[in-house]
């Protein structure tokens, strides 16, 4: 069901949405908690609610969408409550901000936020400097942010490392859970050698590929090179060097690795690049500060002397805030 409400307030929406849940049954206390996607872009506005819908059906939530409209228009909300199966199961308000109501998200946001919930707020496009800093931001106990969306990747990566508060974490994080399990997997395996380099190669504005490497560097405390292509999207391959031989994941298509290591058979492993609704979901299983990111963070400090340059080929320039798509 989609109810529209045009130049509505915040009390009306609350009004409909009582008026909703005593006619349907549907009970708020049943949500986990209340998921605030701020999306100024707007392009993609219903890909990133379809995101949000489907990971409602592991994690019941209200989600909430600020969409700013123009600046110049007189103050308004024009909003949208959406129930059933038009939302999952979740229920889902969108704002509408004009005017000079355009930069008073916070203020639109919190007469609607579930009692006792926990906030988590998501930026699918262009996020802020400092998350934790951010009007809607600092409502909440997780900020989710997309390096791979912003126009400049590498330097949104470089801004999150800075700012960083514990709570803040990035989906071209999220999108690393395979990989790492995967290398993880193969270091438990005979002859155990201890690990004494590193390659990660990727494309040249994968922040996906950036984040493994300061992992790697991190956690192995071996020299790590950061290799950059054009050859390929997201992350390419992996190499970890040991005295017996190299432990290699390489994955050139974008959906099946080949994992080469001494003394085991090749294995093709599936890898594909993860969508935003997986990422997303695997992110809301979590409230607490990730303290593994926050390390890898720090661990980009160390890729800068083994760092190798971008390939021959210069990386074609970043288009301005891009769809919410899988970029590892």
């Amino acid at each position: 069901m989609i109810i529209d409400l045009p130049s509505t307030t915040t009390s009306q929406v609350n009004r409909k949405m009582v008026e909703l849940r005593e006619r349907g049954g549907a009970v708020a206390l049943g949500r986990v908690l209340t998921l605030v996607i701020v999306d100024d872009d707007g392009e993609h506005l219903e890909e990133h609610i379809d995101a949000a819908n489907e990971a409602s059906r592991e994690h019941p939530c209200r989600v909430i969408v600020l969409a700013r409209g123009s600046r110049t228009a007189a103050a308004r909300i024009d909003a949208q409550i959406r129930v059933g199966g038009d939302a999952g199961a979740s229920e889902v308000i969108i704002l509408r901000l004009y005017g000079p109501l355009a930069s008073q998200g916070q203020s639109a946001v919190i007469p609607l936020l579930l009692p006792d919930a926990p906030i988590v707020a998501w930026w699918p496009s262009s996020g802020p400097k400092v998350p934790a800093q951010d009007p809607i931001g600092e409502l909440a106990q997780r900020r989710i942010t997309d390096s791979a969306a912003e126009r400049n990747p590498i330097r949104a990566l470089a801004a999150r490392r800075k700012a960083y508060v514990p709570g803040d974490t990035d989906l071209a994080w999220t999108r690393l859970t395979n990989w790492r399990a995967q290398l993880v997997a193969a270091l438990d395996l005979p002859p155990y050698e201890k690990v004494t380099g590193a390659t990660v190669t990727g494309e040249a504005d994968s922040p996906s590929t950036e984040l493994l490497a300061g992992w790697l560097a991190e956690y192995l405390k071996v020299p790590v090179r950061r290799v950059k292509t054009t050859t390929a999207q997201g992350i390419v391959s992996v190499e970890l060097e040991r005295r017996s031989g190299a432990i290699a994941l390489h994955r050139p298509d974008g959906k099946v690795g080949t994992l080469m290591q001494p003394g085991q058979p090749t294995r093709r492993i599936a890898l594909h690049r993860r969508n935003t609704k997986d990422c997303l979901i695997e992110e809301l299983r979590r409230l607490d500060p990730d303290e593994v990111f926050e390390a890898s963070l720090q661990g980009l400090d160390k890729l800068a002397s083994g760092s190798v340059g971008a390939a021959k080929k210069k990386a074609p320039a970043k288009k301005p805030a891009k769809s919410a798509k899988a970029s590892a």
